[in-house]
């Protein structure tokens, strides 16, 4: 509804009621003249018809005019008939030509209607105050109506245009097994309960962001042909202290009688918090709501086979009440895909993209380490985006392979850089690309370039050969050498250092305080955790605590970390020092082309020995 038309209605009835009040037709303006007055003008043939309505007589006049109470010029007048009568004045009519005729009198309909108008206008206006006040109050709670603000936003997805089967879910193979069978308890529950038997109510979804944990729940819910109520933990918690609660209720209470069916709270740990921490006390709406979760799920019966799934990416933040057998007793962990993962991923997600042959899936899936399965969707997205600008048919390996960078390292920036700084950043990256290619336990090389690309002015951009879960000794302090490579470069073969070593430096030092004084890699200090700062689950990161060791054993952290560095840098000069002739034939090269892949880079430093070899292209 338009926001003008209430006012246009009660406008119109204020018109209307003071029309029939006056007994003047609407759009006729007119001026009440006295009865004598009326007379003189018709016997000066001024008058052309005259209408006798009740009790007055009106008057349409023929070449003048008279003024009304308005002050405006009219052509109409009206005058009242006196009670006793004159008898002259049709006489007077016709003696003059003037055309008359009479309506019939008020029967007291318009003095009813007349009557009955302020209250209608008086009801419209109070509507129209309130229509407005609940309008801005509904745009303050998000603009939703007044029954899906009380009874909650939760979406129940169903019908084969939205479904979703365990084979759209790539890459997750463990946690595919871990929740198949509750698939056969939603599509036959009888014959579990039969037996006595109750499934979890509660399966909890844990993972990094983006590995399909919504997805999954989809998934289960589409493989068993049930209903799926999907509703975000965040939408339980409004301003007013029990909208959460009743949205619980309600939503549980919908599922109940669909059931089977699945009830999917996404990020639960916005309202699932552990109760009774934080700096700033408790939230009475947050935990009024994360009680009515517990109460509803405590009051399953048997026979009702409703599954709770909920997602996290902060599973120690959430209440042990959660946690507990009968309500979240199932866990599930989707971790981030491997290398064949990723291939599987990759594999659903370009089942509708067309791909050139030269596409490999296998080097794409081998050159995104760390990816999530948002990411290698996004991945693909981007590609076929950048297909479409470029008029392609379809998506070639370059496509891939520059938006992987993108997502890796950023766009690409146009930097006016001076020639004695462009020198520089070559000798930088060719002593990091240097180190990398000479010391054994590091990641291979996948390029090297001097483009800038987001906020880093050039890169050495490695690829590890195995997906790792825990970091050997050995690697970690090749891994430190590669940090200081282009620092050490730059002492090495210019006589100075700079400031682009800036980043290398802090990560080297994060990498080395962690070896000590995390993982115990230092014999003098020994497997202690010193670390100085903790994870909270009021505030979901890490604040620094005051340090429970002693000013000698900081001392020795320090001495521990400095050793470290040192050795690093000591190893990484020495790898220059010896294929001195090899790095100037390297950053010559790197001048030229700006970017060389893994093979141009062999073609200088020579194959590396006891790694085998990564497609770079």
């Amino acid at each position: 509804m338009p926001k003008w038309l209430p006012l246009a209605a009660i406008v119109g009835l204020l018109f209307l009621w003071f029309a029939i009040g006056l007994n003047v037709p609407v759009g006729q303006p007119s001026a009440e003249i006295p009865y004598s007055q009326f007379k003189h003008l018709v016997s000066e043939n001024a008058v052309e018809r005259a209408t006798f309505h009740g009790g007055e007589i009106r008057g349409e006049l023929r070449g003048r005019t008279v003024t009304a109470p308005s002050g405006e010029q009219v052509a109409r007048v009206i005058a009242q008939v006196p009670e006793i009568g004159d008898t002259t004045l049709v006489p007077l009519l016709d003696t003059h030509g003037v055309e008359y005729s009479s309506e019939p009198a008020d029967d007291g309909v318009g003095r009813w209607i007349s009557g009955l108008l302020p209250w209608i206008i008086l009801i419209a206006v109070y509507w129209w105050f309130w229509n407005r006040t609940y309008s801005n109050l509904a745009g303050r709670l998000g603009g939703r109506e007044v029954g899906d603000f009380l009874s909650g936003s939760a979406k129940s997805v169903k019908g084969a245009r939205e479904q979703v089967t365990f084979d759209d879910v790539a890459g997750q193979d463990n946690a595919k097994r871990e929740v198949s069978e509750l698939v056969e308890f939603l599509r036959d529950p009888d014959r579990y309960t039969n037996l006595g038997a109750e499934p979890p109510h509660g399966v909890l979804l844990m993972g990094p962001p983006g590995t399909g944990k919504t997805l999954l729940a989809r998934a289960l819910a589409g493989e068993a042909g049930v209903p799926f109520f999907h509703i975000s933990a965040s939408e339980f918690i409004e301003m007013f202290v029990g909208v959460g609660a009743s949205r619980v209720r309600k939503m549980f209470d919908e599922a109940k009688k669909r059931a089977p069916a699945i009830i999917f709270i996404d990020e639960l740990d916005a309202v699932g918090r552990a109760r009774g921490t934080g700096l700033g006390g408790g939230h009475d709406e947050r935990e009024q709501t994360l009680n009515q979760i517990l109460s509803e799920m405590d009051g399953f019966a048997g026979h009702e086979a409703v599954i709770v799934l909920a997602a996290t990416n902060r599973p120690d933040v959430l209440d042990p009440a959660l946690l507990r057998p009968g309500r979240f007793d199932r866990h599930v962990t989707l971790d981030l895909p491997d290398k064949d993962a990723r291939r599987a991923i990759l594999k659903v997600h370009t089942r509708k993209v067309p791909v050139a042959p030269d596409v490999d899936l296998d080097t794409v899936a081998a050159g995104t380490p760390g990816f999530s399965g948002a990411d290698l969707k996004n991945l693909v997205n981007e590609a076929a985006m950048a297909s479409a600008r470029a008029g392609e048919a379809d998506v070639t390996m370059h496509q891939f392979d520059e938006m992987r960078d993108k997502l890796l390292m950023g766009s690409v920036r146009t930097l006016a850089i001076q020639p004695d700084e462009r020198h520089r950043l070559a000798v930088h990256e060719a002593g990091h690309t240097a180190v990398a290619h000479f010391l054994p336990n590091a990641d291979p090389l996948y390029k090297v370039t001097i483009i800038p690309r987001g906020r880093a002015l050039g890169g050495t951009h490695m690829l590890p050969e195995i997906e790792r879960h825990t970091l050997p000794e050995d690697y970690l302090q090749d891994r430190l050498a590669v940090m200081l490579g282009g620092r050490m470069a730059e002492r090495a073969l210019l006589g100075t250092v700079s400031s682009g070593a800036d980043d290398d430096i802090r990560q080297a030092t994060q990498l080395a305080r962690a070896m000590v004084s995390r993982w115990g890699m230092d014999e003098a200090v020994g497997a202690v955790d010193l670390r100085q700062s903790d994870e909270h689950p009021f505030l979901g990161r890490e604040i620094a605590q005051p340090r429970h060791f002693s000013e000698s054993t900081a001392h020795a952290v320090d001495q521990a970390v400095h050793r470290l560095i040192e050795a690093a840098e000591a190893r990484a000069t020495a790898v220059i020092q010896d294929h001195r002739r090899q790095i100037d034939a390297l950053i010559e090269s790197l001048e030229a082309q700006e970017t060389l892949s893994r093979t141009e880079i062999e073609k200088h430093l020579g194959a590396a020995e006891g790694r085998g070899a990564v497609a770079a292209e």
